[in-house]
């Protein structure tokens, strides 16, 4: 009779154990799909400046909040809005001043940004004292590499505008992206278009020595545009709006973490791009936090927001360079209905 009452309990607790072990597996199934797909583009390969971006997927920020981020790399700075605009991707890191005049001529694909990464951009005039540039005017009757892709030849008019430069006398020269770094190593160029941590960093690392590199921050010197953005597309922001609030909240913890701690956001980085040198990254991400995320605006108004009269202005200044079928209001272009409370965005 004993080992008859032994074996009806064990029975019983191994069915127990089964129905515990069921209900777990089927919360764990639960949870997994409840759990929204979030596919995101970056604008480049994975370099230092993505940092804040990889923090929060190597620490759980976007799985606390409920979602399945993934994260790829892209070629370019188009890349990651037409992405977004097809709907390939739900969300994306991509300049806004090509966004602008993307959606002026792709009136049905209406990607909005709903954060601001970049508050100042990283378009920049890189060059060499031994060049004889040190300002925007020397670079009258100089030779300037600019790729016709570049995001930051782009901005030219504006620049030259804004600094009373003769662009008559200024030589340009279309060179591919990957050569101009070498070129201007060489002697083979005066000057350069290129984003600040990506050329100033290349040309060091191309034995140039830092006292001879001269880096002209378009920012500087009245291109008052903005950079970057987050940006979404609108029927994935329709139908999954606590989706897009919630990254946006574990985007900020991802890039708080990453401004407290570069070192240690740098490994996010270094795990996903065999080729990249953590010194090297760290520069970048360093010069990115510095010149183009913490600014004071940003530390001031909180992490993410734009200035509306900031923005039209920018309008204004993109119309220097771009003829407009119609001229977009800053409500068109940038949404800050899924931002945090301004209370956690702020910088401390």
């Amino acid at each position: 009779m004993g080992f008859l009452r032994f074996l009806r309990s064990s029975i019983r607790g191994s069915r127990i154990t089964c129905a515990v072990a069921g209900i777990a597996a089927a919360t764990s199934v639960t949870a997994a799909a409840a759990q929204t797909a979030v596919r995101f583009s970056l604008d480049f390969k994975f370099e230092g400046p993505s940092a804040p971006f990889l923090v929060g997927l190597d620490r759980g920020y976007y799985q606390a909040e409920g979602l399945d981020v993934t994260i790829d790399s892209a070629t370019g700075p188009l890349e990651p809005i037409t992405r977004v605009a097809s709907g390939a991707y739900d969300m994306g890191f991509g300049d806004i001043n090509s966004l602008i005049k993307f959606r002026d001529q792709n009136p049905d694909a209406p990607v909005k940004a709903v954060f601001m990464v970049y508050n100042r951009p990283p378009f920049s005039i890189v060059t060499r004292k031994s060049r004889g540039v040190t300002l925007p005017k020397d670079l009258e009757g100089k030779k300037l590499g600019a790729p016709a892709a570049d995001a930051a030849f782009a901005q030219w008019k504006i620049f030259v505008q804004a600094n009373g430069i003769d662009a008559s006398k200024v030589a340009i020269e279309n060179v591919g992206m990957p050569i101009r770094e070498p070129m201007l190593a060489a002697g083979q160029l005066d000057a350069i278009t290129g984003l600040s941590f990506s050329s100033y960093v290349n040309l060091k690392d191309r034995g140039v020595p830092t006292d001879d590199v001269v880096v002209l921050l378009m920012a500087d010197y009245g291109v008052d545009l903005y950079g970057n953005a987050i940006i979404v597309n609108p029927k994935f922001a329709a139908e999954h709006s606590d989706a897009v609030k919630g990254f946006l909240r574990a985007f900020v913890k991802s890039l708080k973490s990453a401004a407290r701690d570069p070192s240690a956001a740098v490994d996010s980085v270094i795990k996903r791009n065999d080729a990249a040198r953590k010194d090297v990254e760290l520069e970048r991400l360093n010069m990115a936090l510095r010149d183009n995320i913490l600014t004071p605006e940003a530390r001031a108004d909180g992490l993410g927001a734009v200035d509306r009269a900031r923005l039209d202005k920018a309008i204004d200044q993109i119309a220097l360079t771009y003829a407009f079928k119609a001229r977009p209001r800053s409500a068109d272009i940038f949404d800050s209905s899924s931002l945090p409370p301004a209370a956690d965005r702020m910088m401390n």
